[in-house]
């Protein structure tokens, strides 16, 4: 599966669950501490739209400044600007060029096939995380778990560290349980 591939199977499998919620579950608890679907959804919803304005070559400080604002809450359709946002954020990576270089990301600079992949593990990791949230099947693309897995291999081990994904890997998950189980906790998920 090549990156772009990856990213729009990743973009549908949150979208397919973003498609689901009912108004009643926008509140539900999800397995992010402190997050609901709401924010959950919101957080994605933020980062498609940083995306977007980093490729864009948009200053860090100015994209850092809008990193805590309410997309959800000012939406008139969550679903059709979190769609509108993903198809922007997918021609930048689409776009001649569009995983050359780097970007200025908050976290400093680095190559836009390591951003992409960014993406695609946000994608796919909340797509779980919503899952759940809704009570819903959790199931992902097992294609899609086999290249998060491979891309996330030179990194994986410094994950917990960033404090990011909670206390990272368990160390309690066998070298043979489902690739997806693996995957998760190494995202701090304990399936």
């Amino acid at each position: 599966m090549e990156a772009l591939a990856a990213l729009a199977q990743a973009r549908t499998e949150f979208e397919s669950r973003l498609a689901l919620i009912t108004d009643d579950q926008w509140q539900n608890a999800t397995p992010c501490p402190d997050w609901n679907v709401t924010a959950l959804v919101n957080h994605m919803m933020l980062g498609n739209r940083m995306t977007v304005q980093l490729l864009q070559g948009m200053a860090t400080a100015d994209v850092i400044a809008g990193l805590d604002d309410d997309l959800v809450g000012a939406a008139v359709d969550v679903r059709g600007e979190f769609a509108t946002a993903a198809d922007a954020l997918h021609a930048g990576f689409a776009a001649n060029g569009g995983l050359d270089g780097t970007v200025q990301h908050p976290m400093g600079e680095i190559p836009r096939t390591m951003f992409i992949g960014f993406r695609v593990c946000d994608y796919a990791v909340h797509a779980w995380d919503l899952a759940r949230g809704l009570g819903i099947d959790d199931q992902l693309d097992a294609d899609l778990v086999q290249w998060l897995w491979d891309d996330c291999q030179p990194m994986k081990d410094g994950l917990a560290a960033t404090g990011m994904f909670g206390e990272g890997a368990s160390g309690t998950v066998a070298d043979d349980a489902p690739l997806q189980v693996r995957y998760l906790d190494t995202f701090g998920r304990r399936p």
